[in-house]
């Protein structure tokens, strides 16, 4: 058993997920790093290396955590390492961007499954050990793109906006375990995904964003580590909008 709490980061080679598994570190917590497979692991072990550097455990485990077996799989092995799991954050997310008349059952599927159904893979793996426990946090990053839609993301738009609803629902199933279950919608963040984006694209964005700047992954981590945290044991059921006010 971890003398620290532990946490779970999906998606956590890179960028956001990088972000929120340094801010856990720094928090105290143990941190299990989620890449999907061996091409990312050295990312992944490079994530843990720096999350060590704040005097905790860290380690990398792969999982496509769109394959059910794959999570079992993950969780049974950080649950035996580390004897717990105090946090889950379900990060990992694709893009297979498109307008709904060209978009490719593939591209579709693609994103429904590594953007929803990877939540109830982990959610339904780590819940039930958290229920043992009667004591649990769960953060699952979904997008404002889930809040109001995006032209060109029907199939993300679709997952992230079932991220929502699969949030509420289960903060209303888990809340008399103490178990809280919230969600972050970050919106434009500086992140290799929306790097490839065109010039004209990002500017159009940008427009539209109250504080008139991209946001960092860092803020989208500061978020999550409240989330984690003390001071939000009596958040749930929330989606908590960290987009420099482009939803309002």
């Amino acid at each position: 058993m971890s003398e620290h709490k532990v946490a779970l980061v999906t998606g956590a080679k890179q960028g956001i997920g990088r972000a929120i598994a340094l801010a856990l570190a720094k928090d105290g917590f143990d941190v299990a790093i989620n890449c999907r497979g061996e091409q990312s692991a050295a990312a992944g072990r490079e994530v843990a290396a720096a999350c060590m550097q704040y005097g905790v455990d860290a380690d990398c485990f792969l999982a496509d955590v769109s394959d059910f077996e794959a999570c079992a799989a993950m969780v049974k092995r950080v649950a035996t390492k580390w004897g717990r799991i105090d946090v889950l954050v379900n990060n990992a997310g694709i893009t297979r961007d498109g307008l709904i008349a060209r978009m490719s059952e593939e591209q579709y599927d693609a994103v429904i499954a590594s953007n929803q159904k990877s939540v109830y893979n982990m959610m339904r793996q780590v819940v039930p050990l958290m229920m043992k426990q009667r004591d649990g946090r769960i953060i699952n990053i979904t997008s404002v793109a889930g809040v109001y839609g995006n032209a060109g993301q029907f199939n993300y738009s679709a997952s992230k906006a079932a991220v929502i609803g699969m949030t509420k629902s289960a903060a209303k199933e888990l809340g008399g375990r103490n178990i809280t279950v919230n969600a972050i919608a970050p919106g434009f963040v500086d992140t290799d995904m929306t790097g490839k984006l065109p010039d004209k694209a990002k500017a159009a964005i940008l427009e539209r964003i109250s504080l008139g700047r991209t946001g960092k992954p860092e803020d989208i981590a500061a978020a999550v580590a409240f989330l984690a945290g003390p001071g939000a044991a009596y958040i749930t059921g929330q989606v908590l909008c960290v987009d420099g006010g482009i939803v309002m």
